[in-house]
């Protein structure tokens, strides 16, 4: 998988299949067509070059392709807000954890184990 940070368009569909879990391409396009207002054929598109970057899997189910996210939510969220907060912010070292606690994206566990991550040093060399 890239180091680099997904795409808006890839970190849509990362957080369609983190919210619902594995899904045919139909359901992805179902699921974020509100949202992005892609069509089928772009989400296709998308899912493809995804899998090929190794952010999602593809597994074939009874003839059906079905697309599953691949990185860990809360691993590759740390790592997003650590190189925002280096890069523009220019901020370094350990972050308050606890700005994200009330997202939307994070169950409450998502939430404590992003605010160690980032609270850590350890998450710098993780990165």
């Amino acid at each position: 998988m890239s180091s680099a940070a997904p795409s808006q368009a890839e970190l849509a569909v990362l957080k369609h299949l983190w919210s619902s879990g594995p899904q045919s391409a139909r359901e992805v396009q179902d699921g974020i067509v509100a949202a992005t207002g892609w069509s089928y054929s772009t989400t296709r598109t998308l899912l493809t070059r995804m899998t090929d970057k190794g952010l999602i899997a593809r597994k074939d189910v009874h003839g059906l392709s079905v697309f599953e996210a691949q990185v860990e939510k809360v691993s590759l969220m740390g790592r997003m807000i650590r190189e925002f907060a280096a890069n523009v912010l220019e901020m370094d070292g350990p972050l308050p954890g606890t700005a994200f606690a009330g997202s939307k994206m994070f169950s409450e566990e998502e939430a404590e184990a992003l605010s160690r991550l980032l609270e850590s040093d350890e998450a710098e060399d993780a990165s």
